[in-house]
């Protein structure tokens, strides 16, 4: 098995440093098949997500997924997103936080640390899962691109 990602260790960090400074951390998913999140709320192919302390219940921010339950127009619900469909984590205050790059969806190996089955989508759940930043350039692999936090 290769060297695990960065990106669920940025979260996790900077999801803490939003915490210890008192701001709201929100994280923006880009929906597919492999999300479930509450389809009402998705816009253009995508959710922002209140991940705060406050805002969910049972937060587990894992390597491979972020799942919790939250509440959605009074109605508790349960949200499942491949940490590789996420796309920001910043704080709601003051917009500081990171962008990634969205990773197509791949199953965790047989076996591995922390794998979890994928519930079914919810159902009506056609959200576009295209994203809008197609420039065409398929044969050059896409660079992340950071963004400094101080």
């Amino acid at each position: 098995m290769g060297e695990t990602s960065t990106k669920p260790y940025l979260i996790r960090a900077l999801h803490e440093w939003c915490t210890d400074n008192g701001y709201t951390p929100y994280i923006t998913v880009q929906v597919d098949e492999h999300t479930m999140v509450p389809v009402a709320h998705v816009r253009d192919g995508q959710i922002t997500l209140n991940v705060g302390t406050l805002a969910t219940n049972r937060l587990v921010l894992g390597n491979e997924f972020i799942e919790f339950q939250a509440r959605f127009s009074g109605v508790t619900e349960n949200v499942y997103v491949p940490v590789g469909a996420v796309s920001a984590i910043y704080a709601r205050e003051t917009g500081a936080g990171m962008g990634f790059e969205v990773q197509p969806y791949e199953p965790p190996e047989a076996g591995a640390q922390g794998a979890t089955p994928n519930p079914a989508a919810p159902e009506g759940s056609d959200a576009n899962p295209a994203s809008g930043d197609d420039d065409g350039d398929d044969d050059e692999p896409k660079r992340p691109r950071l963004t400094i936090v101080k």
